[in-house]
């Protein structure tokens, strides 16, 4: 008989890709892990791993075997829902994993209706750039992911995540409130133009919001000189607020609150998709189905008063 937890290693270590990556995601030590797998070799009566260099190799029984192991880690995971659907409350433990705005807006109050509803339900939320809290909520590490995905880009597909969306979030030129800009610049085609000789900040190299900012900016003519690189949007609004920058923020950053910088429209008034996935084995679960529900509920529209540029 095959074991389940040894099953679970050799799924990881193909999702992960080393011994090590797979001892640190479970806690273990490199060495448990090599052991752990060793017996599962016994069980199987074939070798499933080979040295490659100072890697090793999933042979072709062991990649056969990984697609039945995660058959049965989705009907285990399947047959806890149906338990805990049999049950009158919900309770349990789920976790979360956020991009920065999305905990920022929508969390806090998702919190606040869970606790109300179900308040022996522990929610457990950790902040995980969208990429990251997908690939963990496809390893198990993470229930539910709360991710966004930016016009004319594409997340990479697990094909055992769902996908339900959440929001359509505008995003906007932001420029420092009261610097003397005029009004024109509320014209969609005009107001990146505007900005094009100011420092700006974005969002780190390599992620998906820089990409499609720099581009937005190239379609328009020039190119940004980019001064400030963070990830945290809380910064942006700093920078921005204080003369030293302009920038491109997303509605949902200001929770509902009226914006502390002007805003501007952009051409063609892009959006940026925001949208929770889960494992499809999972979606029934009474808890995780009672946290997209306040989640849906926290993220419903509520522009905020903008204030634009042109605005007392």
């Amino acid at each position: 008989m095959l074991d389940v937890r040894r099953l679970r290693l050799l799924v990881e270590l193909s999702r992960r890709g080393t011994l090590a990556a797979v001892a640190e995601a479970l806690s273990y030590s490199p060495s448990s892990v090599s052991q752990q797998l060793s017996l599962l070799e016994r069980e199987a009566g074939t070798p499933l791993l080979v040295q490659v260099g100072r890697r090793v190799q999933l042979t072709p029984q062991a990649e056969l075997l990984v697609v039945h192991a995660r058959a049965v880690l989705d009907r285990l995971e399947e047959a806890e829902a149906d338990v805990a659907r049999s049950l009158t409350d919900i309770g349990g433990t789920v976790r979360i994993a956020v991009f920065q705005s999305a905990a920022h807006a929508v969390m806090p109050r998702a919190l606040t209706l869970l606790a109300a509803a179900h308040p022996a339900l522990r929610v457990e939320v950790t902040e995980r750039e969208p990429e990251a809290g997908l690939f963990d909520v496809a390893a198990r590490d993470f229930d539910l992911v709360i991710a966004e995905q930016y016009p004319g880009r594409t997340r990479p597909l697990h094909p055992e995540l769902d996908r339900v969306a959440l929001a359509a979030d505008e995003i906007r030129l932001a420029l420092p409130p009261g610097d003397g800009v005029s009004d024109d610049v509320m014209d969609a085609s005009a107001s990146l133009s505007s900005a094009a000789s100011r420092p700006w900040v974005m969002e780190p190299v390599g992620t998906a919001a820089r990409e499609w900012a720099e581009q937005l900016c190239r379609e328009a003519g020039f190119e940004p000189d980019v001064r400030f690189e963070t990830a945290d949007l809380m910064a942006h609004i700093r920078l921005i607020r204080s003369g030293n920058a302009v920038g491109l923020l997303p509605d949902l950053v200001w929770a509902g609150e009226r914006p502390s910088v002007m805003l501007a429209p952009l051409p063609t008034t892009p959006h940026r998709e925001v949208f929770s996935s889960a494992r499809r084995a999972s979606v029934t679960r009474p808890a995780v189905v009672a946290v997209r529900d306040a989640l849906a509920r926290a993220a419903a529209p509520s522009p905020p008063t903008h204030l634009s540029v042109g605005d007392d």
